[in-house]
């Protein structure tokens, strides 16, 4: 009897990228690849690459781990996933990262925005672009609050956030909560060119970062992906970032064929900066504005990524790039000290069970006052932390004239994260009830980044669907 050329894996429920209805969809390995096959009445068979690495996905059911809860739930079970988010009760995760969005106003018009931002008054849907006010923005603060308790990572997005003129006074509504960690989300602009504004930052130290934009050194790709050659406010931006110590990741957008061929160079880059703590790297999510972007040419997939880092950069192996057990599917990540110029990769370090228990659903583990002791009980024969940078130092034979700090701090941490959001082509019910990347709704509700540039940003594809459910409801 004749085989089937191909191994199926799973059964899921997706959408039609088309006419975004959702649609039943297996899971199968074909040539060591991993495929996404759903079927439309309406439009026909789509057959979509999401992952190219079958090990590695095969990989991710050892990482998975019972979800974190929000406090409350914010929108009752209707109509199934994913047209109930706020978050509903069926969702597995809460938000280990939330972004504020504090405007729509934006000083550069990037060809592949998510959220449609840009200089022009009114967005591609002829809808005003506007600054939320103070009180718009406490109120999303204090939903975040009430859903997490204290907060493990809050972002502050938009648009641009810094050009909001009220932004100092946000990030006071934000000290006087009891959030651990803030991001910044820029494009570097307003650093760049406002040396006082960063002063005024370092005064809100610690528990903050910076998340700039930092696509290439091209000048070809810039104006590709940001329709601007920004190589010398990027140069400028890193230069006050590390006068003031303000701790930064630098945030990559990739596109297939334009600027992966630099992921080597950009974290060989950052290991060099003072500032900076890490790499994100981000495919291209299909939402939003996305000028001259083919899906079946131009997507990239996590193992993708993952695979380019490892072709070429010198200081991570396989083992240690792994899937973080909040989001498996959607992140992974390689955690490690940076000891002068040294790298030194901890996850690989781990056993597979002994890192899933160990690590919090949390997309920064570093956050965790409790990891470093942990690290550090894991290396020790005594578990005393007075012992514990000599084992450290006796763990590293391979690097026995390292000398470890006697206090690592926040300084030593370098990591890099490889971040993939779903989007109508790879969309899976399964892996979007994880997510745990959320946007605060300023109607109180906290959605999931996949499904919020779908379906619940106004203007997306999918937004007049939800409505239409909703009104029928």
């Amino acid at each position: 009897m004749p085989t089937r050329p191909y191994t199926f894996y799973a059964l899921t429920n997706s959408l039609c990228s088309k006419c975004l209805s959702k649609v039943e969809a297996k899971i199968i390995f074909q040539d060591e690849q991993v495929y996404l096959v759903k079927h439309c009445p309406e439009h026909g068979r789509e057959d979509v690459l999401i992952a190219d690495d079958a090990e590695y996905y095969r990989q991710i059911q050892a990482f998975l781990k019972p979800g974190d809860m929000p406090l409350r739930f914010n929108t009752p079970i209707k109509h199934g996933c994913p047209y109930d988010c706020g978050l509903c009760p069926d969702h597995e995760q809460h938000s280990c990262l939330t972004l504020v969005e504090l405007t729509d106003r934006c000083n550069l018009t990037c060809p592949i925005c998510y959220a449609d931002s840009g200089v022009d008054e009114v967005n591609s849907a002829h809808q005003p672009r506007r600054h939320r006010n103070l009180a718009e923005i406490e109120r999303m603060l204090d939903a975040v609050v009430a859903n997490e308790g204290e907060p493990q990572v809050v972002q502050l997005s938009g648009g641009e956030p810094t050009l909001h003129p009220d932004f100092f006074a946000v990030m006071d509504l934000v000290k006087d909560r009891p959030i651990k960690h803030l991001m910044i989300n820029t494009n570097g602009l307003r650093i760049a060119q406002d040396r006082e504004f960063c002063d005024r930052l370092r005064q809100y130290q610690p528990g903050i970062e910076i998340y700039l934009q930092f696509d290439s050194f091209e000048a070809e790709a810039l104006r590709e992906l940001r329709g601007a050659d920004l190589r010398n406010v990027r140069q400028q931006a890193i230069a006050h970032l590390n006068e003031f110590n303000l701790s930064t990741t630098l945030v990559v957008t990739l596109k297939k064929g334009l600027n992966d061929h630099e992921i080597g160079k950009i974290i060989d880059f950052a290991l060099k900066q003072r500032c900076v703590r890490g790499v994100t790297f981000q495919p291209i999510q299909i939402a939003g504005r996305l000028e001259g972007f083919d899906p079946k040419r131009d997507r990239y997939t996590l193992t993708e990524v993952r695979r380019a880092i490892l072709e070429q950069s010198p200081h991570f192996k396989p083992q240690d790039i792994l899937p973080v057990p909040c989001h498996p599917d959607s992140l992974a990540m390689a955690y490690a000290l940076k000891l002068g110029s040294k790298v030194i990769p901890l996850t690989g370090m781990f056993s597979t069970p002994t890192f899933v228990d160990m690590m919090p659903n949390s997309v920064l583990y570093e956050q965790h006052p409790d990891l470093k002791q942990r690290i550090f009980e894991l290396f020790s024969t005594s578990h005393s932390p007075a012992s514990a940078t000599t084992s450290l130092q006796q763990l590293l034979c391979c690097l026995p004239k390292v000398a470890v700090p006697a206090g690592l701090t926040y300084e030593n941490i370098f990591r890099i994260m490889i971040v993939q959001f779903l989007d109508a082509y790879n969309f899976d019910v399964r892996s979007v009830k994880r997510s745990c990347i959320h946007i605060a709704h300023p109607d109180g509700r906290l959605i999931p980044f996949d499904t919020y540039n779908l379906f619940y940003r106004e203007g997306s594809a999918g937004y007049e669907k939800v409505i239409q459910m909703q009104k029928a409801h």
